[in-house]
C-alpha cells in the first residue's frame, strides 16, 4: 500500500530539527526539498494556515509523495519524487502540441488553461495521452504560486512520460534571475520566507535541492517536428556563432547559478547566451524598434535552414493576443494570462497536423 506524504513525514521525522512557527502575511508555499552533505534532507514549507514548517529528515524514499496546495487554497495535487534527466532536445511531432508561455506564478490561470483544453483532468493529472505540452519559460515572479507551478510541471513531466507523451518546460530569463536571488519581480512572500529562515531565497532552490537539480536540467531550445521552441528569440549574433542546440542547452545550464561576473569569467559563450542577444532575452524577432536590433528576414531564413525548422515559437515579449511575424514563421504566444482569460482571448496555441490554432480557456478560438 502506498503511504501518504504526511504519514511518511511522520515515520521519517528525526529530532535534528523541527521548527513550526507563524509567519506574517504568508500563504501556502513549497515544499522546498534540499539534500544536505551529511545525507539528510531539509524540508521547508508554509502550511495553508500560514505556518512555516522547517524540518530535517534522516532520508527520503525515492518515491516520496506529498500534497501541494495553492496560495488561495483553491487547488491541490499530489506529487511523487522521481528521477530526472535532461530531456532529448528533439522529438517527432505528435498528433497535438499544446504551447503556452510565461505563467509567472499564476497557478489558477495555468490550471484553467490546461484543464479547459484537456491537457490535465480535474485532479491535475495528465490526460493528454501521447501528445506534448510545451511551456516556454518564466514560471517565476509576479505571482504567489511559482513553486506550485514548478511542482505541477515536474509531476506532469513524469505522468506524461508514463503515458507515452512528453512535457517540455524551457528556461526563460526569470529562471536565472531568481536562482541568482534577483527578486525584483517576486512577491513579498518569497523574501519574507527567506528573511525568516535567515538565508537567501535562491538557497531554497540550490542545485542540491530537488527543484534546483530539475531546473538545472531544463533545456533552452527544443525541436518538435519542424517547430523550434525558445523563450525569447534568436538574434543575428546568435546565428553567426553557428551553435548546435545541445551545446546551447548545456551552456545555459552551466550558467544558471552564476552571477554575470561569474559567467563572464567562466566562459564568453555562457555570458553571451545569457545576455541581451541570447535566447533568453532577445526581442528582435518580434519587435522592430532599432533598440531591439530587429532580425532581418533573410537571417531568419538562415536560422530556419540551419535547424531544419519551418517556424520559431517564442514567449517573453507580451502581446494583446497570440501574434505572428515574418508571414507566420515566428509565432509569439506570451499574453497577459489573467486579462485574456477574462476576455476570452488567446492564451496559447495548439499545433496539429491540420494546422496551428489559437486556444483560450475553453479550447480552440481560431485557426492561426
Amino acid at each position: 500500500m502506498k503511504t501518504t506524504g504526511m504519514y511518511r513525514m511522520w515515520m521519517l521525522l528525526v529530532s535534528l530539527l523541527c521548527l513550526v512557527t507563524a509567519v506574517g502575511a504568508q500563504t501556502a508555499d513549497g515544499p522546498y526539498i534540499m539534500y544536505r552533505t551529511d545525507g539528510s534532507v531539509r524540508m521547508v514549507s508554509v502550511t495553508p494556515e500560514g505556518r512555516l514548517v522547517d524540518t530535517v529528515l534522516a532520508s527520503l524514499p525515492e518515491d516520496y509523495s506529498f500534497t501541494v496546495v495553492s496560495s488561495d487554497l483553491k487547488h491541490s495535487f499530489d506529487v511523487s519524487l522521481h528521477a530526472v534527466e535532461r530531456p532529448e532536445w528533439e522529438a517527432e511531432q505528435p498528433d497535438s502540441i499544446f504551447v503556452t508561455s510565461d505563467p509567472h506564478g499564476n497557478l489558477d490561470c495555468f490550471i484553467s488553461l490546461l484543464q479547459g483544453n484537456g491537457v490535465i483532468d480535474g485532479d491535475c493529472n495528465w490526460s493528454y495521452g501521447t501528445n506534448q505540452l510545451v511551456v516556454l519559460g518564466d514560471v517565476f515572479d509576479r505571482g504567489n504560486d511559482a513553486v506550485q507551478i514548478l511542482w505541477l510541471i515536474y509531476k506532469l513531466e513524469d505522468e506524461a512520460a508514463q503515458a507515452g507523451g512528453r512535457v517540455d518546460y524551457l528556461l526563460g530569463n526569470h529562471e536565472p534571475m531568481v536562482l541568482m536571488n534577483d527578486l525584483r519581480y517576486a512577491k513579498p512572500k518569497y523574501t519574507q520566507l527567506a528573511d525568516t529562515l535567515g538565508m537567501k531565497y535562491a538557497g531554497l532552490l540550490s542545485p542540491s535541492s530537488v527543484l534546483g537539480r530539475w531546473l538545472s536540467l531544463r533545456n533552452t531550445m527544443q525541436m518538435s517536428g519542424s517547430c523550434l521552441f525558445v523563450h525569447a528569440g534568436l538574434s543575428s549574433d546568435f546565428y553567426r556563432r553557428n551553435l548546435d542546440i545541445p551545446y546551447v542547452n548545456e551552456q545555459v545550464s552551466a550558467g544558471l547559478y552564476k552571477t554575470k561576473a561569474e559567467r563572464k569569467e567562466a566562459s564568453p559563450m555562457i555570458y553571451f547566451l545569457m545576455g541581451s542577444s541570447g535566447p533568453l532575452w532577445y526581442r528582435g524577432m518580434v519587435r522592430d524598434a532599432e533598440k531591439y536590433n530587429p532580425l532581418a528576414a533573410d537571417t531568419l531564413d538562415l536560422i530556419l535552414d540551419r535547424y531544419q525548422a519551418d517556424r520559431v515559437i517564442v514567449g517573453h515579449t507580451i502581446f494583446d493576443d497570440v501574434s505572428t511575424f515574418y508571414d507566420g514563421r515566428v509565432i509569439a504566444v506570451n499574453v497577459d494570462n489573467a486579462v485574456n482569460r477574462e476576455a476570452g482571448l488567446g492564451r496559447g496555441i495548439l499545433i496539429r497536423k491540420d494546422g496551428i490554432h489559437v486556444v483560450g480557456d475553453k479550447g480552440v478560438l481560431r485557426r492561426l
